[in-house]
Parts: structure tokens; C-alpha cells; sequence
């Protein structure tokens, strides 16, 4: 989440170790997650996360079982609330009340939850306007020059002010509900790509006896990754098809950001695979990062890096 951003903090490489920490801890809050999905009944679940009635939902052989409870139990109606968070509340909530001494602070529990997960989408947003901000510096440094520099104060300003101006003009019009899906998609293929790195970095370590460190669920994240971006680019390309005006238009616009991406990240991961079998099965010599000088004296890598 905070990778675009770490690198830039931190004074030496050994401190990246609290970046690992935090990648851990988000893996554990992720585990809880599923916990607290699995908790739910799978009739309580699609009450709370669509906005069938419960007669469509036992017809559909998703009878609901406790919905009435769990509403007054957190002491709020959760039924019909999509958006996985009041799912992710109760079901955390539930596990936190059957502890010993708990059973009577399940509101509570609900209301922390929330503020967890709200509290964490916060974070993400805020750590995207800082990585969008250093992005427009950077792009814009290549026509104003002092641009470049982070550090200097009218640039990150103008920088901030647009990006957040973005942002503003996105909750004005509603549309930053569309754009919001792309996120679990772009951000768990980051995940992916950067285990695609891992694992060349592990062959040109000469340690490709632990490949299944990083490949396994680079494969694991890779597919279930891509199998949403899918899902999502037929979901936008539907509503593109049935909408009209500046909804046609934006939904066309996710379509089209969401195919980039994930093209994009089967681009890198095929010719990763390439090179590996390159290096593990043809034995090709490893590409360097040793610093050369061309013919006009202009330093240059002497090769890709993976």
C-alpha cells in the first residue's frame, strides 16, 4: 500500500524491514477477513452484501438463517448493505463478543470494525495522492524542470492541489464508485508483479531452490487476480452497453483502464517466464546492473535488471 512512497523515507535499505512488517500484518488482516466472511451463514452473507428479499434468497437455495439477530444484536439493520464492510463488521464483531467477559459489547465491536476498515481505506487514499502527487512532479518535470524537485514548495502544492481537486471532482460526481473496483485489482496485481521480481532475484542469487517461496503465490495471487480483472471488465463492459450519456463514457473508461492493466501485468509476467527459462533451463549468463559508458561517453546499465 505504502510502497510508492517507503522507498522515499527511508535512509538506508535495512529499514525497509518495517515495510515488511506492515505487508505481513496486512496479509493477517487479510486472513481475518475471510474469517469473519466465512463466519456468516452463506444465506446471511448475500442478505447483507445484495439487496434480495429473503424470499428471493431462499428460493435461490440461500435460505437466511440469523439476519434478524445479528441486526439487533449490533443494533443496527445490516441486511441489504453491500460493499463487503458490514459483512467484514459482523462477522469480526461475532468473533470478538465470544470472547470470555465480551458477549455484551457486540454493538461495540461492530462500530470498531467499521472504523477499522474505514480507517484503513483513509490510509490507502492518502498514501495514492502522495504516490499521484510525486507522479505529476515527475511527469510534469520533463516541460518545467524545477518540477522535478519534491522538495520544492510551489510544485508540491500545485502538485497536491490537483491531484486532491481529482479526488474532489470524483466524489462530485459519483463516479468514484466506479473507479473504487479497479483498486483490489490494480493493487493485488502490484502484488503479483512484485513477486515476479522476488523470484528473479532469487535465480540470479544463484538460490533457485527456493523459487517456490515467491512463485507459488505468485501463481496462487496471479490467478485469482487476473479471474476478477476479468469478471470486472465484463461487469463495466455490460454497464457500458446499457448506460448512456457521461455514464456510457465512464464505464468505457474503466473498461478500457482495467484491460490495460491487466494486459500490461500478463506482458511483464510472459516475458519474466522467458527469461527464467532462459537462465534456468538455456543457461544463459545473467544480465548485470554494472555501470558502462557508450560510445559518447554517456553512462549506461549494461543490461536489464531482471
Amino acid at each position: 500500500m505504502a510502497s510508492g512512497t517507503t522507498p522515499k523515507m527511508i535512509d538506508r535499505e535495512s529499514h525497509a524491514v518495517v515495510g515488511y512488517g506492515a505487508m505481513l500484518l496486512e496479509s493477517f488482516v487479510g486472513v481475518i477477513a475471510l474469517i469473519a466472511a466465512c463466519i456468516l451463514a452463506p444465506g446471511d452473507y448475500f442478505a447483507i452484501n445484495t439487496m434480495l428479499s429473503s424470499e428471493a434468497l431462499s428460493d435461490l437455495g440461500y435460505p437466511v438463517a440469523q439476519i434478524q439477530e445479528w441486526s439487533r444484536l449490533v443494533e443496527q439493520d445490516v441486511m441489504g448493505r453491500p460493499g463487503g464492510a458490514v459483512s467484514l463488521a459482523v462477522g469480526m464483531a461475532s468473533i470478538f463478543s465470544a470472547l470470555p467477559g465480551l458477549s455484551g459489547l457486540m454493538a461495540y465491536w461492530y462500530q470498531f470494525a467499521l472504523l477499522f476498515e474505514a480507517l484503513f481505506i483513509l490510509t490507502t487514499i492518502d498514501a495514492g495522492t502522495r504516490v499521484a502527487r510525486y507522479l505529476v512532479q515527475e511527469l510534469g518535470g520533463r516541460v518545467y524542470a524545477p518540477l522535478r524537485r519534491i522538495n520544492w514548495l510551489p510544485g508540491a502544492l500545485g502538485a497536491s492541489l490537483l491531484v486532491v481537486g481529482g479526488w474532489g471532482y470524483l466524489l462530485s460526481t459519483g463516479t468514484v464508485a466506479t473507479i473504487w473496483p479497479m483498486f483490489g485489482a490494480a493493487n493485488q496485481l502490484l502484488g503479483m508483479l512484485a513477486l515476479c521480481v522476488g523470484t528473479t532475484v532469487l535465480i540470479k542469487m544463484g538460490h533457485a531452490r527456493y523459487l517456490w517461496v515467491t512463485a507459488l503465490p505468485m501463481v496462487f495471487v496471479g490467478v485469482i487476480t487476473l479471474s476478477g480483472a476479468y469478471e470486472l471488465l465484463v461487469l463495466f463492459a455490460g454497464k457500458a452497453a446499457s448506460a448512456t450519456g457521461n455514464a456510457a463514457v465512464a464505464f468505457y473508461l474503466d473498461t478500457a483502464l482495467v484491460g490495460i492493466v491487466a494486459v500490461l501485468a500478463v506482458v511483464i509476467l510472459v516475458d519474466s517466464l522467458a527469461k527464467w527459462y532462459g537462465y534456468l533451463v538455456q543457461k544463459k549468463p545473467y544480465a548485470t546492473s554494472e555501470v558502462t559508458a557508450n560510445e559518447e561517453g554517456i553512462k549506461i546499465p549494461a543490461g536489464p535488471c531482471c
